[in-house]
Parts: structure tokens; sequence; C-alpha cells
């Protein structure tokens, strides 16, 4: 039965069949939900129902239920509000909504959950747009006011309505809703895998801040300013009834490790018309944790501070005015900034920086954790969650899918334009996680220890190395490049100039040699080098050969290595000749695992390839 049919004169009946849907929904749980250990807070420690300590270390699954528009590589229509928009230019609203449908049912399926299980991850981070908590029928009106988005009478006809259907009790109570089912769904893949699941708001009603991409807002702000015609700040009222009909549903839901009230409120402050010191935010968490805890719900309750989820000045455990204070986790969002272990910002409550949370942590006697992190270089993502770890402060990285890129842990092939019905087709297509290839490098960075190397690619000698195949590794024990990560915001630089194939510093980048593997590396300095594990079954002497190309005007100089020991060299001609097969000498190589180090001594070459063939051999074939 769809509740939202009732009219606004019954809301006896209404509230109590809502009453009644509500306690069922906390009620019918699965076996495997009641396999799943119930999480809480004792000091700063997350610990299970036996009184274990539990790190949560996972993956957000971004993209799906809000889409971003760089995770699909739209960037032009800046969020998902203008995405649709650009649909319902070229297709009929049913179709936009059916597109919808289908994207929320295969962008990430119980093959991606497995997938990530496999890693060794234990939660999930669900980010979701609360449009998906309307009925259809509901959505339509939010639908009309995007149509029409810079009419302040639309968006107040859509505010008035929304303020109807509050007052009648009609919002987010239909037992179908699609949040809902995209919950559930990924509550029984989770617990499947013995993996928690943190519920995210991502995008609330009127939006936390001025990103779109983020807020999917029409006007910047308006959770913190919009008010109704009764003078309501109505889209927290609105926030507000969405966490207590969730906390109804889940509250005895053990697979669900935290609820995520608000993702990365930013830019309230003063040159915005809101407080320096976040008075809004500290007063909307407080009424917030209260109607949580009013539905007799436990869950450990996620704060994120203002500045993208990282300052908490008033928000901290003594100044919110709430009734239980138990179960507060306190939320960082970690992106290009320094790793450095004594880096420290002055402001005790920006918590960012790793000293800074785990002092804001011992101070408060709260549990912390990194809600978000990634979106960088693998060396970066190393070092971040070696020092997290190191903390036992849990994390979760952001992305699992981002199409054509490789800070993801899944890169979904390109598919055209999402404005034609072909490029709808390949994005729907291509993102089944069968059609996605995994960034082993990535992966690599994020579950291993500071130390560890391994071949990216297995190589045997007599054989062809492809350049951008260098070993899996950190920075200075599988390449040197002397720009590898980014710690400074404002730095806009890429770590990998060329943007391809892997996300490491060093700077691959798409090439044309026939006989390569479409990947070359160029960009480089002196002292630069990359090194590739490779294996000699049979001692003997051979024949070296570098492919490169040289559009600078000096002679690019290359030294190879075995072990430490010079091997050979290479001079590439300046002058923009082309693809060229440059001879390295010849080389005794013994039997066994070696390292293979290639140095830039003077920079200008792209590098294609390394070619070793028995020496005895080539001298016969070129007799």
């Amino acid at each position: 039965m769809n509740l939202t049919s009732f009219s606004p004169c019954r809301p006896g009946r209404l509230a109590r069949l809502t009453a009644l849907a509500g306690a069922l929904g906390g009620l019918i749980l699965t076996a495997s939900a009641q396999q799943m250990s119930r999480l809480s807070a004792r000091g700063p420690q997350i610990v299970n129902a036996e009184g274990q300590p539990v790190v949560l270390r996972g993956v957000n699954v971004g993209g799906w239920l809000l889409q971003e528009s760089y995770i699909l590589k739209t960037d032009t229509l800046d969020c998902q509000r203008r995405i649709q928009q650009g649909l319902l230019r070229v297709m009929p609203e049913q179709d936009v909504e059916e597109f919808y449908r289908q994207y929320r049912a295969g962008f990430v399926t119980r093959a991606d959950i497995d997938f990530i299980a496999k890693q060794g991850f234990n939660c999930v981070r669900l980010p979701f747009h609360y449009d998906l908590f309307l009925t259809r029928e509901q959505r339509r009106a939010r639908t009309k006011a995007l149509q029409n988005p810079k009419s302040d009478v639309a968006l107040t006809e859509y505010v008035q309505t929304l303020s109807q259907w509050y007052d009648a009790g009609q919002l987010f109570t239909a037992p179908d809703l699609d949040g809902i089912q995209a919950i559930d769904n990924v509550l029984g893949w989770c617990a499947a895998n013995n993996l928690y699941v943190v519920l995210d708001l991502h995008a609330a009603p009127g939006g936390q801040g001025t990103d779109p991409n983020i807020n999917d807002n029409f006007r910047p702000l308006d959770l913190w300013k919009r008010r109704d015609a009764k003078g309501r700040l109505i889209y927290q009222d609105l926030t507000v009834r969405l966490w207590e009909q969730l906390a109804k549903r889940y509250k005895n839901d053990a697979r669900i490790a935290m609820y995520d009230l608000v993702n990365e409120p930013h830019n309230l402050n003063a040159a915005n018309g809101l407080s320096p010191d976040n008075q809004e935010l500290s007063a909307f968490y407080s009424r917030l944790i209260d109607a949580v805890r009013a539905q007799n719900d436990g869950h450990l309750l996620l704060l994120e501070g203002n500045g993208y989820g990282n300052e908490y000045t008033n928000l901290t455990p003594d100044k919110l005015k709430i009734r239980d204070k138990t179960g507060l986790v306190y939320n960082a969002h970690r992106y290009w900034c320094p790793n450095d272990a004594a880096a420290r910002d002055p402001n005790p409550n920006q918590i960012n920086l790793v000293r800074n949370l785990a002092a804001f942590r011992d101070r408060w006697q709260v549990p912390v954790w990194v809600g978000e992190t990634g979106e960088n270089s693998n060396e970066w993502f190393a070092a971040a969650v070696q020092q997290l770890n190191a903390q036992n402060i849990g994390w979760c990285h952001w992305n699992l899918k981002r199409v054509d890129a490789g800070s993801s842990l899944l890169r979904v092939p390109p598919y055209g334009s999402i404005l034609t019905a072909a490029g709808r087709a390949a994005l729907l297509r291509n993102a089944q996680f069968a059609n996605c290839s995994v960034n082993r490098d990535a992966l690599f960075a994020l579950t291993r220890p500071a130390d560890a190397r391994q071949p990216f690619a297995a190589n045997t000698l007599p054989g062809t190395l492809m350049a951008a195949d260098y070993d899996l590794g950190r920075e200075g024990l599988a390449y040197h490049d002397t720009y590898n990560a980014r710690i400074d915001y404002r730095e806009l630089k890429p770590t990998n100039s060329g943007q391809a194939y892997r996300n490491d510093g060093v700077d691959v980048q798409a090439i044309t040699d026939a006989g390569g593997n479409g990947f070359g590396v160029g960009h480089t300095e002196a002292g630069e080098w990359l090194s590739y594990t490779v294996t000699v079954p049979k001692a003997g002497s051979y024949a070296l050969q570098l492919r490169a190309t040289n559009a600078g005007a000096a002679p690019a100089r290359l030294r190879l290595q075995l072990n430490d020991a010079a091997l050979g060299s290479f001079s590439v001609a300046p002058g923009g000749a082309g693809w060229q097969t440059i001879d390295g000498g010849t080389a005794r190589l013994p039997a066994g695992t070696h390292t293979l180090r290639l140095v830039v001594e003077q920079p200008g070459a792209v590098l294609s390839w390394l070619r070793f063939t028995d020496a005895k051999a080539a001298a016969q074939g070129g007799q």
C-alpha cells in the first residue's frame, strides 16, 4: 500500500500504519544480520558485543546512489541535478526514471561487494541522496523544480509541497522506497561477507554546503537557511524525519556500524550569513542525535565537522546539548594533506592531520574514523593508511569505481556521453563489475606493508619489458619520481602528468608505438628511475635494446643496472625523429631473480619498452 495516497485530513490512520511499518521494519532481520556483532563505543575505541576492539577499514561506493560528475566524467554537468536536467532535454521524464532504475540496479551489485570483501576490507560506506526516500510520485515534484533551476517560484512551490507532506506524515514512510530497497540489498550482500555498513546521508535535503557536486542542491546552504511558509527551517525538519524513519526500521540491525548523519557540511561561516563557530551545526546535530536516540536506537553516530568534515569547534561532546553523549564517533576526511606524523594544525579542532586526529581522540576519549580518503597517488595512499593503521584509526577509501581513472579500486571503461542513447547503454554495460578492470597498483598501495614490492608483470628474460610495467610498490622502492604525491589542496598539478594506466608518481602516457602496450613513460627528470623484477632461467650474454622517442633538442641518456651493478646505457637522439630502437650493447646476466633499474641521466625521452635477446642468437640472426 502506498501511504502517500492518504489525504492530509486523515493523519490518525496514517500515523498508526506508519508506526506499524516502522515496528515491523525494526523486528524483521535476516539470519545474517543476527550473526553480526553489534558495535558500540568504549572510550576511544569501537568495540563489538564481546568488548573486542574493531578497526573499520573499508571502501565507499560513491557515485551510485548519488551521481558525482567527476566519477562519471560528466564534469561540465557539475552535479546530479544538472545531469538530470540534461537528460530531461533529450528524453521523457519516465525514461529518465527508467534509466536511473537500471543504473541503480547495475552500478553496484553483489559481485562488487564480494570483491571488496576478498581484498580484506571489513566495511562499506553507503553514500545516498535523500530523494531516494521520496516516492516516485513525490520525486516528480523535485524533478519539476530542477527543470526550472533559476526560478524562485518553482523552488518555493517545491518547498511548500514538502511542508505539506511533512505535516501530513507522508514523507519517508512508504514500504517500497528506492532508498530502502538499496540499503536492504547492501545490508544483505555485506552481511554475507561479514562486512559492516555505514549509512551516509551524502546529499541532505536543501544541501549542507555550497558545492553542488556533493550536495546536489538548488541553492547553496539551504539546509541551514531555507524556511517554509510557517517560518520553519523545513529542510532540517525533513532531515530529522528521515533519520527518525531510518532509526525505526534499522535500530536492531547489527549489520549497520554507524549512521553518518550529514556528509561534509562546509562553508558554514560569517561570509555566508551564518555563525563563525558552528553554532547552527551544533544545534542541528544535537537535534538529530536526540531524534535517533528517541527511537531507542543505540547505533554509533558519526559526526562530520564543518569544512568538508574536519573542523569541530562547538561540536565536541561537552558542547553538544544532548541527553545521551554515548556512541558518538568523530570523522575526518583526508585529501591532499601531509601524511607526516609530525605535521600539526594549530587548531586542535581541525583534525584531518593524523597528529590532530589522534590527539582529539585522546583528549575527548571518543572513537575517530576517516570516512573518506583517497583521490591522490598510490604513494599518498600508502603513506596515509600506514600512518592511520599505526594509530589504530579506521578509514574508508574513496572510491570503489570511477570512469577511466586510476585512484579507485575499479576502473570503468569510457562510455561516451551520458546524453546520448548509445552513451547511456554503454555506461550501464561498462559499469557492471564484470566489465571493470582492477587498479592493481591502487589496491596494492592500500593493502600491503610499506616495504612490499612485487612484479607488476611477469618478466622472464630473454623477453620484452614494457616501460610502464615497472614493479608495484612505494616511491623509493619500486620507482623514484620527484613529484609523487599531492600534499597541498591548492596544488592542482597531477601526480601522473600523463594521467594514464597507473596511479603512481611515474608519468605514464598513452602512446602509439606499434610494438608497445599502448603506454609509455615520459615527463622524466634527471635521477628518476624504474625498477623491474626479472627472472633469468639460464645465465648467458644478452643484447640490450630500448624503444623510445625524443622530441627535445638534446639527446636523452639512460643507464641500466642489474642489482645495482652497471649493465648498459642508451642515448636517444633528439629532434622528433619518431620511435627509435636503440642498442645498449651486450651484457652477461646470471640465472635467478633480479632487480633491473632503468635510471634517467638526461631527460627528454618517452620510453616504450626494453628488450633482452640471446646475444649469440641475435648475432647469428644478423649474419
